[in-house]
């Protein structure tokens, strides 16, 4: 189904009017749950969105967080999620059965979960099970994922993580087989895997454009872990270069990033973390530090706008345009239209089949 456009009065509201109407709806005493307990409307805003969007919504967070949150709403009727495609999608899977969710922006879409599809990951599990056997493997899925690869992981005994729960999964993954097949992000996988102390030569990368992925047998049949060759042109896009500049210049700085960056500059960094664990080192620093995060433009601005007693720049700056997309406007055009417009669903044996690779990923956080 093809998105519907917004129509030409959201465009013609200035930036207040906008804010000032959304808070209208969000007061609205009718979207009080019958019981009076809670909310009927939540609305959810990822750590990456502008930051008057972040500031209209009732939580904030990162991947993890969200989905946590959105699991926890059981009085709220409408879940409008300020976020990217795979990220309302997982709410909608988790989402209870009177429950609608909402995307402003239907687009907002994620390249990286586009580098993996359905089709590509089942031809490389039949081939993997040729060589060693689908039994001896556990699939992890990274939340930033479609829906069919959740299922595919809820089917096939695996689960889906975080950046924020990534070494835990791999934890839970290695006490039931000796291998793991771990997609799309071929950095967090990799760095993940180096925390965990696996050899280098026992992770290999599987390139669907290749036969076999681009490995011998023996390759498949040596590695520990298997990661799909995909990434987030947000986080790579920080280079070693970067990391040597600040070093020249702010020698005082502590460097954190994301775990989506290639691995050298993980290694050159301090610190490297989820956007949640970003939030609460920035948090817990003290008055006077200098800070260079590599991750998100949105979130550096606004971490540096909200703790001017710290000195926070970006490594370089990095804007995620799908994130972008979400704005004043079709956010207050979704809520001026609740539950009609922009919903967010997911076939019912695809959601009863993710929602397993997701409810495991909730119970080992």
């Amino acid at each position: 189904m093809r998105p519907l456009l917004i129509p030409d009065k959201y465009r013609q509201m200035s930036d207040q009017q906008l804010i000032e109407k959304i808070k209208s709806i969000k007061a609205d005493p009718s979207l009080r749950s019958r019981a009076g307990l809670g909310k009927r409307l939540v609305i959810l805003g990822h750590h990456y969105q502008r930051k008057e969007i972040v500031e209209l919504s009732d939580f904030r967070g990162d991947s993890l967080g969200l989905s946590r949150d959105a699991a926890r709403q059981a009085d709220a009727e409408f879940i409008v999620f300020c976020g990217v495609h795979f990220m309302a999608e997982s709410a909608a899977i988790l989402a209870r059965p009177y429950q609608i969710v909402q995307l402003p922006d239907l687009t907002a879409g994620c390249p990286m979960a586009d580098m993996a599809d359905i089709f590509q990951v089942e031809y490389a599990w039949r081939e993997i099970d040729k060589v060693c056997g689908s039994e001896n493997v556990t699939p992890i899925t990274y939340v930033n994922s479609h829906a069919e690869l959740k299922a595919f992981c809820g089917r096939n005994n695996g689960v889906a993580c975080t950046s924020s729960n990534a070494s835990s999964v791999f934890d839970w993954a290695f006490k039931k087989t000796d291998k793991l097949f771990f997609f799309p992000d071929e950095h967090l996988g990799k760095n993940t895997a180096n925390k965990k102390g696996i050899q280098k030569d026992k992770v290999i990368v599987w390139n669907p454009e290749e036969e076999m992925g681009g490995n011998t047998s023996k390759q498949i049949k040596d590695a520990d872990v298997i990661l799909w060759k995909g990434y987030c042109h947000v986080h790579t896009f920080f280079k070693p270069e970067h990391v040597l500049a600040i070093r020249e210049k702010y020698p005082e700085a502590v460097i954190i990033v994301h775990p989506e960056c290639v691995e050298e500059v993980v290694d050159m960094a301090d610190a490297d973390g989820s956007t949640g664990f970003i939030v609460k080192f920035v948090q817990e620093a003290k008055p006077g530090s200098t800070i260079v995060i590599g991750t998100e433009i949105n979130l550096v601005s606004r971490l540096a706008m909200e703790h001017p007693d710290k000195k926070i720049f970006e490594l370089a700056r990095s804007l995620c345009p799908n994130m972008y997309k979400i704005n004043l406007r079709n956010l207050l055009w979704t809520l001026d239209n609740i539950g009609k417009i922009n919903i967010v669903t997911v076939p019912e044996q695809i959601k009863a089949e993710a929602k397993v690779a997701l409810e495991r990923m909730l119970e080992i956080t």
